[in-house]
């Protein structure tokens, strides 16, 4: 028996269960895609393929008066932006001072930190809504990307372990060299770091972007709705569901994320490979 053949079956073999799982995991979004594409004659037919394809609910839906596509894309773009920017820093920041900085109590506190992630939303959900309508927050955007600004804990967990990661003999030398506590993870930490960096970003992007429930409750007027609560708006509208026109309507809303984990792909998988488990 030739061994190569032998050896290429053995990869076809191994790569076949992958291929299944993937395609399984596709078969949703091709459906979707397939229906956005239906004229109406033909949206309750089973069929993956249009008979008749048109891309006619595109355009629906870009002129559609109860889901303004640029308005919520400008909303969530503005949240995500906002919230992005104060997320990557304040996690890196307290991630750096778990890692790097010894004080009393690190570890009770990290523990305490990490222990926040069971608790679910729902618990904190009411409390938290309490709070910002206190401060009058409800009906802006406030309450949707300022709790960004004080860190996650998975985030927080992420970056810490990249940075245990890290030679501490380059910071060393750079304190010998006159460098700050501030400017040795701002001028080595964060820098070696743009992987891990790059990966708390996108997910955190993905959860502003597909985030409905924040929107859902501190949002009161619908010019300030955003991408997933207007596509719920359109879903639940009276009379029935242009079913072509909100799957149209999700294919907009999943394409920039899809582009942006293409363009992002090698410095994420990068992030996730070097985003070891020491300390």
């Amino acid at each position: 028996m030739n061994p190569g053949r032998s050896r290429q079956s053995g990869t076809v073999l191994k790569y076949l269960p992958l291929i299944a799982v993937a395609a399984l995991y596709l078969l949703p979004l091709a459906w979707m895609l397939s229906v956005s594409l239906k004229p109406d004659a033909e949206l309750l037919q089973s069929n993956i393929i249009p008979e008749h394809p048109q891309v006619d609910a595109f355009g629906q839906v870009m002129r559609s008066e109860s889901f303004d596509f640029p308005l919520y894309a400008r909303n969530t773009l503005i949240i995500a932006v906002l919230s992005l920017v104060g997320m990557v820093l304040s996690s890196a920041i307290a991630a750096y001072g778990f890692a790097r900085i010894r004080f009393p109590g690190r570890g009770v506190m990290f523990g305490v930190c990490l222990a926040t992630m069971m608790i679910p939303f729902p618990v904190i959900m009411v409390p938290t809504y309490m709070i910002f309508k206190h401060l009058g927050w409800i009906g802006t955007f406030l309450p949707l990307w300022v709790p960004a600004w004080f860190g996650s804990a998975f985030n927080v967990f992420l970056l810490r372990q990249f940075f245990l990661g890290i030679p501490i003999e380059l910071e060393e030398s750079a304190k010998i060299d006159g460098c700050s506590t501030w400017g040795c993870f701002w001028r080595i930490i964060l820098p070696l770091s743009k992987p891990a960096l790059a990966v708390v970003a996108l997910f955190h992007f993905l959860t502003v972007w597909n985030d409905l429930i924040g929107p859902l409750i501190y949002l009161s007027h619908q010019n300030q709705f955003t991408l997933a609560l207007g596509l719920q708006f359109l879903q639940s509208r009276a009379g029935d569901t242009p079913w072509n026109q909100l799957m149209a309507a999700s294919t907009l809303i999943i394409l920039p994320v899809l582009v942006l984990f293409m363009l992002a792909q090698r410095t994420f998988i990068r992030g996730i490979a070097t985003t070891g488990i020491k300390g």
